[in-house]
């Protein structure tokens, strides 16, 4: 028990300060991580060898419970929508990375069958880090993003029909190998015989896979991954109902880990990837009406154990051997991601990728896999990959997913330096004029188009995003695709001559250069911009800006008065106070901008502070004098009643 609580320490211990110091330093979580494994694995004492395997073993189920997740995000529904990207993109990015790298290996003097087996471990790339690293870098909803989350979908899926074809490929066993299985099957049950039982029926189950031919183990592999779906579809709905009646909350969270593991369980024994059918369970249970529950009870188990997951990873690279072969190792790893790369981005051309998208969608599947351990592990038991080669793999793997977060980096370099596709778009030429020019028609600037067209005024709109242009046009209203901050598109667009200029841009710092060019050019035009926050407002304000409203604020104030009149407040109330919070507002908005420095952060300037603490002051004064005055007056009103 002690040994456990000095790793789980160590483990802890290197993810509190190795994490948070690399993504300071830009380099994301999951290379923190890794750096921690390598510095923890390595240091006799604290974590390496023995102990790293069975870490692993635990760790793995971060993985598990990534793969449940995803699995509770897609809807079988919403897989069938996907069909196109799933079977098209993600389908051929597998089947041509098999075929590549399978060429390769054959060119080396390779059995196809092995050949064929290492193809399909490097066709498939890392769920964990990708998605990881997607999500904190707030690229999943883009165009690469999206087309990376369904190669990794349709990965995640073939390991399926991988996992069953890798029996049939197996190579006859020699001599030694039917010898050496033989003395540990008696040494497996020597320890049974003394009373250790843990392994016992996974032992069993294994023993008679082993004795199955090449065709059982496949109808075995089906018909486990049939029961999962089975069990999913009938058995799931009836024993949530029964723990809904406890309406005890930690139940919720036990069922929700009771699957997981149970499901790892039993693929387990079977030779499956618990992963894998952890992936199926969640499909299956998406549709149902507790999906956000186990979703919401699962992840934060999720992110410790993926957490632990890259740890291991680290701590796993066997130096020794890295550095006997050190070339030939690294090698393999580039020679990997340049054949994945090459073939990513050839076929993200051809689906229509550019720009940023295609870089993301290039580099961010390069690498190998988490299951390209689970695969080599079972090429293993199934004498598919010969052992020599076994350790050579999974370091491949190991280094190519260790420079996973470093492409994720040149990408971010490459980024910066290109323009966004819709940018290089040529811009329209502007055949209308308008007393009103709407720049940006986004969220806000649709809503704010609408009004004044509904009102009987012309506008005319400029905005650099094709898509939102061709969404507007479908429904009848005409746009202008262009940089609204470009000189001669505004003027073109009748800055001359117009009334008012909304500057409704998403890029906070575009909106101020295009208020402060057109204060620039019209002194006395009007001028209405979209704030991201208060800051902004103090910007936009020295810009030149007439009107500023900030993107929350108004919903805001609506949300506030709809929880007055819940606590007892009448509507007419709950309406003059919020009436007085808007005003007080504005006014300490401009009072404040007086004080505001751009070169002092606010928490720094001290009189800023001290002034936003009196206005604040000012303000509950105010309110509550409003409401203790209409208190009076009802009590007076009564007694003229009475």
């Amino acid at each position: 028990m002690e040994g456990f609580f000095f790793q789980a320490t160590v483990f802890l211990a290197a993810a509190v300060i190795a994490v948070p110091l690399a993504a300071r330093l830009g380099l994301g979580s999951v290379l923190g991580y890794l750096a921690a494994g390598i510095a923890i694995g390595h240091i006799p004492g604290l974590l390496g060898g023995h102990d790293t395997e069975e870490l692993q073993h635990f760790a793995e189920f971060g993985v598990v419970m990534m793969l449940f997740i995803i699995g509770l995000e897609l809807e079988p529904k919403a897989l069938w929508d996907m069909r196109h990207k799933l079977i098209g993109l993600g389908g051929l990015q597998i089947t041509l990375t098999t075929a590549a790298v399978m060429a390769g290996c054959m060119a080396l003097g390779v059995v196809w069958s092995v050949a064929l087996a290492i193809g399909m471990v490097f066709a498939l790339s890392s769920t964990a880090i990708v998605l990881q690293t997607l999500s904190e870098k707030g690229l999943m909803q883009t165009g690469g993003g999206r087309s990376t989350f369904s190669v990794l979908l349709t990965q995640d899926i073939a390991v399926i029909p991988m996992l069953a074809l890798l029996p049939l490929l197996a190579l006859p066993k020699t001599p030694d190998m039917i010898l050496g299985e033989t003395l540990q099957r008696l040494a497996d049950e020597g320890h049974a015989a003394e009373g250790d039982h843990g392994g016992a029926p996974a032992q069993v189950a294994q023993s008679m896979i082993d004795s199955l031919p090449g065709w059982g183990v496949t109808l075995l592999t089906l018909g486990a991954v049939a029961g999962i779906i089975i069990f999913g579809v009938y058995a799931t709905r009836p024993v949530f109902r029964f723990i809904h009646h406890a309406r005890l909350r930690e139940m919720y969270t036990a069922l929700a880990l009771l699957i997981v593991v149970g499901i790892a369980f039993v693929m387990s024994l079977v030779g499956l990837s618990p992963a894998l059918g952890a992936f199926l369970a969640g499909v299956v249970l998406a549709s149902s009406e507790f999906r956000h529950e186990l979703e919401s009870d699962i992840e934060p188990f999720k992110g410790l154990l993926l957490g632990l997951f890259f740890i291991t990873v680290g701590a796993g690279i066997n130096f020794s051997i890295l550095f006997a072969s050190f070339f030939t190792i690294m090698g393999l790893a580039f020679a990997v991601i340049l054949i994945k790369g090459g073939i990513l981005y050839g076929l993200g051309r051809i689906f229509g990728l550019k720009g940023h998208n295609l870089w993301l969608f290039t580099l961010g599947l390069a690498q190998a896999g988490e299951f390209g351990f689970v695969l080599i592990n079972f090429s293993g038991q199934n004498n598919v990959i010969p052992p020599e080669l076994r350790e050579t793999l999974l370091l491949v793997i190991a280094i190519s997913m260790l420079i996973t977060p470093l492409l994720f980096i040149l990408y971010d370099y490459l980024s910066t330096r290109m323009t966004d596709p819709s940018d290089a778009q040529e811009a329209d030429e502007i055949d209308a004029k308008g007393p009103v020019i709407i720049a940006g028609i986004g969220r806000f600037g649709q809503i704010v188009n609408r009004m004044v067209r509904s009102s009987g005024f012309e506008t005319v709109v400029l905005d650099h995003d094709l898509e939102a242009i061709q969404r507007m046009r479908r429904f009848g209203i005409k746009g202008f695709l262009g940089d609204p901050g470009r000189p001669d598109l505004l003027h073109a667009a009748g800055l001359a001559d117009a009334k008012v200029l909304v500057a409704a841009l998403d890029d906070a710092d575009a909106t101020t250069r295009l208020v402060a060019f057109a204060r620039r050019e019209r002194p006395d035009l009007h001028i209405v911009a979209r704030a991201r926050d208060r800051t902004h407002v103090f910007r936009l304000y020295k810009a030149g800006a007439n009107d500023i409203v900030r993107e929350l604020f108004d919903s805001s104030l609506r949300a506030g008065r709809y929880v007055l009149e819940n606590m007892g407040l009448t509507e007419f109330e709950a309406a003059e106070l919020q009436k007085t919070f808007y005003h007080h507002d504005r006014d300490s908005v401009r009072d404040l901008a007086a004080l505001w420095d751009p070169n002092i952060p606010t928490i720094q300037n001290g009189a800023y502070i001290k002034r936003a603490k009196e206005l604040e002051a000012e303000l509950q004064t105010m309110l509550l004098s409003q409401l203790e005055e209409k208190a009076a007056e009802d009590i007076s009103d009564d007694r003229k009643k009475a």
